[in-house]
């Protein structure tokens, strides 16, 4: 059941991306020839107005075809005839699309649970060496651990425990709306007890917070903060090499990951707060992808369109578009080879 939600939330996402470019451009008059979801095969398709609607077999993508997209265009209500600040905000609509829809999902789940933690200390458990005024105290918001910024309950963990070998920690909190630094904090896992058992733990307990309104919306665009800092953290290992394609997933190891994750909830309805809080890591993930400046991709239209307008603002020439089809053509076909790998990549970790 969760592989099935999980493919038909993954085709949502692609939808929604597809419908930021596809609004876009009809808000701003450009004629759309195709608006598909889906890739391949031909299932249905239906012609409202000037737009040919349709449904494809695979459930991995999907196309706005735009009127001179790719191609110069007699037509008034081409994409190529319009101007930049037109074809800049149909480009990054799809991206835009996605970080909202990310949003809401992440906000849905937040008022349907009805609490969640922050990284606002509540109290300490007894013993621990750090309560007082000149360190912690309770209503402190933690800010930054080591000079990495916390955006929600998380991120504390993450950052004490990748800092385990250390023997004191660098926080900045927020006291009566007051920024505070607290350098040298001795935040190691000590023994405590805890109802009676001795456990080991960093001695903050946090605070739940009711989901009101206001607290719903800021921690859905922490939350979507914090999804963004760790596509770029994953970015970042990917070019420097820590980690490799075997560490990669495409849609078939997606959904094999939702399918897995929405086993392990427990119940049906934990199950699917894991699925739900995977897909709008997803959706956030898109965004950022699609808006990197790889030809083909969103990003890398933006980026060709702001050197040409560079160009035509010096030598007041235009680039031929032909050139930058061909390129966008060229990182296509390396994409979707990508691609390939990727899934041979996961069907392969499957059978294993």
């Amino acid at each position: 059941m969760y592989i099935i939600v999980g493919i038909l939330l993954f085709g949502v996402l692609v939808a929604v991306h597809e419908g930021g470019h596809f609004l876009s451009a009809k808000l701003l008059g450009v004629r759309v020839n195709e608006f598909a979801i889906g890739m391949g095969p031909l299932l249905f398709s239906r012609k409202w107005g000037e737009t040919q609607y349709s449904l494809r077999l695979l459930p991995i993508g999907g196309f706005c075809a735009m009127e001179g997209e790719d191609e110069g265009s007699d037509d008034p209500a081409a994409f190529s005839n319009k101007a930049p600040w037109r074809k800049l905000i149909i480009l990054a609509a799809g991206s835009l699309a996605n970080l909202l829809a990310g949003f809401l999902i992440v906000a849905l789940m937040f008022a349907h649970v009805g609490s969640f933690v922050v990284p606002v200390v509540r109290d300490f458990a007894e013993g621990f060496p750090c309560a007082g005024a000149s360190g912690l105290l309770p209503g402190d918001r933690i800010l930054s651990i080591n000079g990495q910024k916390v955006w929600v309950y998380a991120d504390v963990n993450a950052y004490l425990a990748a800092a385990k070998d250390k023997e004191t920690m660098d926080l900045v909190v927020e006291r009566d709306g007051e920024r505070l630094e607290r350098k040298g904090l001795p935040i190691t896992l000590r023994d405590y007890q805890l109802d009676g058992k001795t456990v080991q733990r960093y001695g903050i307990n946090f605070t739940v917070q009711e989901a009101s309104f206001p607290a719903v919306m800021k921690q859905s665009f922490d939350t979507c903060c914090y999804f963004a800092k760790a596509v770029w953290s994953g970015l970042g290992m990917l070019v420097s090499g820590k980690v490799g394609l075997q560490d990669m997933s495409g849609p078939v190891g997606i959904v094999s990951y939702l399918g897995e994750a929405g086993s392990q909830g427990g119940s049906v309805s934990a199950g699917l707060q894991n699925v739900f809080y995977i897909i709008a890591l997803i959706a956030v993930n898109l965004a950022i992808m699609n808006m990197l400046p790889i030809p083909a991709l969103d990003g890398g239209r933006i980026f060709l369109l702001l050197v040409s307008e560079a160009v035509f603002l010096i030598t007041r020439r235009r680039l031929d578009g032909k050139y930058e089809a061909y390129l966008h053509g060229l990182g296509f076909a390396l994409l979707m080879i990508f691609m390939l790998a990727v899934t041979f990549s996961d069907v392969f970790k499957l059978f294993q």
